[in-house]
């Protein structure tokens, strides 16, 4: 366990009027939280989520809407990145936390096929969430991605696999049981990082041997999308008005499956 990493009491920190504008219009526009939701935060450490936690604790006590908030994070037990100093941050703050450690980076060496580390770890962990909210009694799960995930998702669906997709806002899981929500999808990185750094939030980086030794496709998107917007300001307001079918697809069903 990592004892470098201490916190003093920390107290809930108001996020900044333009990230709770982004949110309050992803939340009505996708419905994303509805009237007794029992809501778990994928809490992975990163400045994204830590800014979601606060955000979604601003809701919780301003919004009309009544809901539960919960977090859980999935230690992966690689000696490259460590969470748990995430425990003590959390019983600072009060709120239901649950902390999951797996070995998957010694299971990815013994069970991975064909994919990737990356896309092994990512999906043993969102199983292990899913699982969490199942035990826990929790029916919505909420992840980080913002719109810069989203842009970079779509540039390498269209690139690299032909297909217009990307990350949805609002979906139902396949086995029908719970509901996955992205309130970040028209929030920009900058604007989490920023809030992140004044806040001081406890941000732990992931030092992920398997993902970080050569450039990926995505961090080529990043640079390409860099780029772009160097050129062109209105970019990633372009681009998420492009997208707008792909992240609402399925929407007006309120039964909308996507296969994980």
């Amino acid at each position: 366990m990592n004892t470098a990493l201490k916190f003093e009491p920390v107290t809930w920190v108001t996020p900044p009027k333009s990230l709770i504008r982004n949110v309050g219009k992803a939340i009505g526009d996708y419905d994303l939280i509805r009237a007794g939701d029992r809501i778990l935060l994928g809490l992975s450490g990163g400045k994204d989520s830590l800014s979601l936690l606060h955000i979604l604790r601003h809701f919780q006590r301003q919004a009309p809407i009544k809901f539960e908030l919960a977090a859980v994070t999935i230690d992966p037990q690689s000696g490259a990145f460590d969470p748990s100093p995430l425990i003590p941050y959390l019983k600072s703050l009060g709120l239901p936390y649950f902390y999951v450690r797996e070995p998957i980076m010694s299971l990815a060496e013994t069970h991975m096929d064909n994919n990737s580390y990356c896309a092994f770890c990512s999906r043993m962990k969102r199983g292990l969430m899913y699982k969490t909210a199942r035990d826990e009694g929790y029916n919505v799960l909420a992840l980080a991605q913002h719109l810069d995930d989203l842009a970079e998702s779509f540039l390498m669906s269209a690139f690299h696999g032909g297909k217009l997709k990307t990350m949805k806002a609002h979906y139902r899981i396949d086995a029908g049981d719970l509901r996955v929500i992205r309130p970040l999808v028209r929030a920009r990185e900058r604007q989490t990082a920023d809030f992140a750094k004044a806040a001081g939030l406890p941000v732990i980086m992931e030092n992920c041997p398997a993902c970080f030794d050569m450039p990926t496709q995505r961090e080529h998107m990043k640079q390409l999308l860099h780029r772009e917007e160097q050129e062109n300001p209105n970019l990633f307001k372009s681009l998420l008005t492009a997208m707008q079918p792909l992240i609402r697809d399925g929407l007006e069903n309120s039964h909308v499956i996507e296969q994980d």
